[in-house]
């Protein structure tokens, strides 16, 4: 039987409502629109027409796989961070809303600098560091991450969103001091790994079995790439530079403490929107 495009997304919300998922209404409305081939506005435009049996049929095949576990980002092949509409692919970490949080933490202190550098030090997609850059004009950013595969997709999102000129993607390893000539930053922005590796398999099926585990993993305790980081890459913020941290659930004393430890000041906690802590951020004193 023919079925609108209205009542096939009503259908298809209803559903991931059943199975739980949190998003229904957000990712019920990217599925029908990617299936369909639809803009938003057009999928409103169009909300009372009937869909083909092909489109519906190629709809229904993607809440398959979302039913199965496989995240909607993937599916669709990108997703929107600040903002931003960003490539993704299985290479990377899907951008969270928890995240936004340090990108709008980070971006309200770099508004008030002049010219500056900023490094979003295990960047993935980019997203911390390109929303940096488009809402910080003076800012000069470099994407830095291990994977090639994850570069690639920087690149991709650099030129997606027009910030060839000032956004550039470097390999560099987090877990390795960096060398000098990177030169020096006046903010370092990272979301690094942070799972402890024994709860890696405790994970739901969307992260365990689709996101990429090397930017999951973060040692036995979750806290390798914080002390790797902090005790490793001062030398490449600039006297007075600030360093971002994204933490896990139950991890920002920790941090906190680590970078206390090793030199950092004025260090605070921001909580996310559930009230979690979720971003530890300091100033490193440096004597000139």
């Amino acid at each position: 039987m023919a079925i609108t495009y209205n009542d096939l997304y009503l259908d298809i919300r209803q559903q991931f409502r059943s199975l739980g998922i949190e998003a229904a209404t957000l990712e019920a409305r990217e599925l029908v629109c990617f299936g369909t081939g639809k803009s938003r506005e057009e999928l409103t435009r169009d909300s009372r027409l009937y869909a083909s049996p092909e489109r519906e049929e190629a709809v229904r095949k993607l809440v398959e796989r979302r039913a199965a576990g496989e995240p909607v980002a993937y599916l669709i092949g990108e997703w929107e961070f600040y903002g931003l509409p960003l490539d993704i692919s299985q290479d990377v970490l899907i951008p969270r809303a928890d995240t936004e949080v340090l990108a709008e933490t980070a971006i309200s202190y770099l508004q008030g600098l002049d010219e500056c550098r900023v490094l979003d030090l295990c960047a993935g997609s980019g997203c911390l560091g390109l929303a940096a850059a488009a809402h910080v004009p003076q800012a000069r950013v470099i994407l830095g991450d291990l994977s090639d595969s994850a570069l690639k997709i920087c690149r991709q999102n650099i030129r997606r969103n027009g910030l060839t000129g000032r956004v550039m993607p470097i390999q560099l390893d987090a877990m390795q001091k960096p060398e000098r000539s990177l030169g020096e930053f006046h903010c370092i922005l990272c979301n690094p790994p942070y799972i402890p590796t024994g709860d890696i398999p405790g994970l739901e099926i969307s992260v365990r079995d689709y996101e990429p585990h090397l930017a999951l993993d973060g040692g036995a305790d979750g806290l390798d790439f914080y002390r790797s980081i902090v005790c490793g890459w001062q030398d490449a913020l600039a006297p007075g530079g600030r360093l971002y941290f994204e933490v896990g659930l139950g991890q920002a004393d920790a941090v906190l403490r680590l970078m206390r430890s090793q030199g950092f000041g004025d260090i605070q906690v921001k909580k996310d929107r559930r009230g979690i802590p979720r971003v530890v951020f300091g100033t490193l004193c440096k004597e000139l």
